[in-house]
């Protein structure tokens, strides 16, 4: 049977788009030419007839008009860019094989190639705004099923709810379930029957999208609903189950014929952000550095940098630097305050931190107070034991808090900033908030949520709010 309502691939907006894109790459190119008073030749419009063909095939084959619900912008800037580097390798092969390179401005070439794909992106994220505006007002929306009403189908429901641009309905779920209970409903959708019963259904409604969320386990449930739905109209998707333990940061790669995940998150661009960063701040900040190093020094006569063993990726242990901001001897002294004060031990075990230290110096209350005593730590990233920003840098004994998620703790550097330096910092009370804030940061990291933190955390150091 030949899908018919699979209506994003014979859209009447979609041809359009398609036509619009080819023609600007053509009317783009006159108007470079026009602009730089470049006489228009033969060859400009046999340049422009080819361009148009090699754009009209290829921006097709990249699947450029495909749906693009609920994919982030770059996702589609990115295929953007990979289908117009195409065309335009071959029409530099055409140069080559016909040497007819001379023929044309390389002034014009330069400047429409690589700022194309810009107007491109620009009319289709135009595009895409305005069918957001029509989706949240329930206009243009694609129906929807899931098959499985376990967690794993709720989380799916849920997180299409927080998408509403995305302009996807959930009709219900299929579910075996439904033969213990027959009233059976989820995130107050129904349950519109067994899994035997989705080909049926989907054979007598107009249904878009097939989301399986099913258990791995469940293997034949899967390939009856891949071998029996595949030609009912629907586009059909697999949500893995992995996603139930969070793993937002894994990827799919292969290993030579074998697929394998990669449960390491992505963090090339973070390391370097994290060298050019530090040095930056090392270079910059020199001056306070010594200042600082010098003020400790003259105060006591005892040693600059504190060390003291922190967690990072993998569970390795390494030496976290700091100014030393309290008294030569202070790790000896804790214990006989623990043991003399019950309220200061039971604040310890709740925090590890102690709100009113008597070991703390003068110059080390102005520098934890400012967050200055931190600043050896970029010395740390430089090394790549930490991040400028990620999660708290946590002692092994804290570990244990963490539970089930000590393993997405573990995958990635801690940082000198993160989410918790910037909300109520050691205010917080309950451990189990830094451990969700710590947890929010690993499934959610990205380098625009990394520059807000920054920001943040330099207007927290001016104001020391919940700094001790």
């Amino acid at each position: 049977m030949i899908s018919t309502n699979l209506r994003e691939q014979s859209s009447l907006m979609a041809r359009m788009l398609h036509l619009v894109d080819c023609l600007l790459v053509v009317g783009y190119l006159w108007v470079l030419v026009t602009w730089y008073r470049v006489p228009w030749s033969e060859h400009y419009t046999r340049l422009a007839v080819i361009s148009f063909c090699l754009s009209l095939f290829f921006f097709q084959s990249f699947q450029l008009y495909r749906s693009w619900r609920g994919w982030k912008f770059y996702q589609e800037f990115y295929v953007i860019i990979k289908a117009w580097a195409t065309v335009i390798g071959i029409l530099l092969f055409y140069f080559f094989i016909f040497k007819i390179s001379i023929a044309y401005s390389r002034l014009v070439f330069l400047i429409w190639s690589l700022s194309t794909p810009l107007l491109i992106f620009l009319v289709h994220a135009t595009a895409r705004r305005v069918l957001r505006y029509y989706r949240q007002r329930g206009r243009n929306i694609r129906r929807a099923v899931i098959a499985g009403a376990g967690d794993l189908g709720i989380s799916l429901a849920k997180e299409l709810e927080t998408i509403p641009w995305a302009g996807i309905e959930i009709m219900g779920f299929f579910d075996d379930k439904i033969a213990e209970e027959p009233e059976l409903t989820a995130m107050g959708k129904p349950v519109l029957g067994e899994i035997a019963k989705l080909p049926d259904y989907l054979a007598t409604n107009d249904i878009d999208y097939v989301y399986i969320a099913l258990p791995m386990r469940a293997e034949r449930k899967i390939f009856m609903i891949l071998r029996e739905c595949r030609s009912l109209g629907s586009r059909i998707y697999l949500v893995p189950d992995l996603y139930l333990y969070g793993l937002h940061h894994a990827e799919l790669q292969s290993l030579g014929k074998m697929l394998i995940l990669n449960f390491n998150p992505h963090t090339e661009w973070k390391r370097s952000f994290d060298v050019v960063f530090s040095l930056l701040v090392i270079i910059l900040g020199m001056p306070v550095l010594a200042l600082i190093a010098l003020l400790i020094k003259v105060e006591d006569r005892g040693p600059i940098i504190y060390r003291h063993k922190r967690i990072t990726a993998a569970g390795k242990e390494f030496d976290c630097l700091k100014f030393r901001t309290m008294r030569v001897g202070a790790d000896r002294e804790l214990q006989e305050l623990l043991e003399k004060h019950p309220h200061l031990r039971a604040e310890w075990q709740q925090t590890y931190k102690l709100k009113n230290d008597p070991r703390i110096t003068r110059i080390g209350r102005l520098l934890r107070r400012t967050s200055l005593d931190e600043l050896p730590q970029f010395f740390n990233v430089l090394k790549g034991e930490m991040s400028v920003v990620g999660a708290r840098p946590i002692v092994g004994g804290e570990l244990q808090y963490y539970k089930d998620s000590a393993g997405r703790y573990c995958s990635m550097k801690p940082g000198i900033t993160g989410p918790w330096q910037v909300s109520k910092r050691s205010n917080i009370e309950d451990y189990q908030e830094r451990v969700n804030l710590d947890d929010w940061y690993i499934l959610n990291y990205s380098l625009w949520t990394d520059i807000k933190i920054i920001l943040r955390t330099v207007y927290i150091m001016f104001k020391g709010n919940g700094a001790y």
